[in-house]
């Protein structure tokens, strides 16, 4: 154990450094005196007095007295030297910094019962709660039907999947896993390439009866586009110009959505052109509900990712999920190929 005391001091001390945890000699809010321990139990304290809404309300969960409670808050408030509740006689507020606090301890805590849960239970059985963030559409087309299995064969785990169409913070929002679409900015985060996204450009052949096929992206500015978007506005999709990004072409949109599904729906229903991933129309476009267009101009590929955190690469929880997707991706048909035959799938 005093081997792996010494771990964990080496481990916590950039904490230390960036001012969340103490050294071991400049603790005393807690009744133990044996150094970052009793900063965590009040770190753990001052979570519970947030979450149950009163020191009273975290005193009787801890099973503890209201002065050992109040105690451990003073001592944070004193160590960072600024206020972390506003303390009324109906309720409790955070200030600013002790929102950072709370954020900030929320992650450690949980990290430090990742790693006291790994110690103690079977490493052939991962076991806990796994909190996974999707686009909506590729989370319930892909990922969802995929989670019964998973679950089925790891009993000990339950899983959390957040469908959102926007890039989360995967600190403050507790994400474990988060699978993302593009290039990433994020260069601390590790990546495992589930797979390439190429985008295609369709329409329904009564549409083009009637309005004609556009030979090429400056056409479109004639058409009526279906755009995917939150809010309406100019509108631009890329297509290929011979350099490695490709360019930006001006369309003119008649329907905005931020739904991808409707916008298929309403491209079948020759309301005008839909730009939407392979997978997606592969299945109309067989059918020739929808006819794809500009083929000779479709941009690269877009990459697809499942991102985490470097200290989660050590959970099993973690590593048996991220394992199981990227398997379970190199299965999945729909991303094999295209229509003509050059979607491409990557992993590693």
């Amino acid at each position: 154990m005093p081997g792996l005391l010494r771990s964990l001091d080496q481990q916590t001390r950039p904490f230390w450094n960036a001012g969340v945890l103490l050294p071991l000699d400049r603790v005393s809010c807690g009744k133990r005196k044996d150094g970052p321990m009793d900063q965590l139990a009040a770190m753990s304290t001052f979570v519970r007095v947030v979450e149950a809404g009163s020191l009273s309300a975290a005193a009787r969960s801890m099973q503890g007295s209201l002065t050992s409670v109040s105690r451990q808050i003073s001592a944070l408030e004193q160590h960072f030297g600024t206020p972390l509740l506003l303390r009324t006689t109906r309720q409790l507020a955070l200030t600013d910094d002790g929102r950072l606090l709370y954020e900030r301890a929320k992650s450690i805590i949980g990290e430090v019962k990742e790693i006291e849960a790994a110690l103690a239970r079977d490493p052939r059985q991962p076991s806990g709660r796994i909190r996974v963030s999707s686009p909506s559409l590729i989370g319930r087309l892909v990922i969802a039907p995929q989670l019964a299995d998973f679950l089925h064969s790891y009993p000990a785990l339950s899983v959390d999947l957040l469908l959102v169409d926007r890039a989360v913070d995967m600190d403050e929002e507790d994400i474990h896993l988060a699978i993302r679409i593009g290039r990433l900015r994020d260069s601390q985060l590790i990546a495992r390439r589930l797979a390439d996204i190429r985008m295609i450009t369709c329409a329904s052949p009564d549409y083009l009866a009637r309005r004609g096929e556009p030979q090429t992206p400056h056409d479109l500015s004639a058409h009526d586009c279906l755009v995917f978007s939150d809010a309406p506005g100019s509108a631009e999709w890329r297509f290929a110009d011979g350099s490695e990004t490709g360019r930006k072409f001006r369309i003119s949109g008649r329907l905005w959505m931020n739904s991808l599904d409707a916008l298929v729906a309403a491209a079948r229903d020759s309301v005008g052109i839909v730009r939407a991933p392979s997978w997606q129309v592969e299945a109309d476009l067989a059918a020739g509900r929808l006819r794809r267009l500009l083929i000779g101009h479709e941009p690269a590929p877009t990459p697809l990712h499942l991102t985490f955190q470097p200290s989660r690469l050590a959970s099993p929880k973690i590593r048996a999920f991220a394992d199981y997707l990227v398997e379970r991706w190199r299965r999945i048909d729909t991303f094999r190929g295209s229509p003509t035959g050059r979607e491409s799938v990557s992993s590693n």
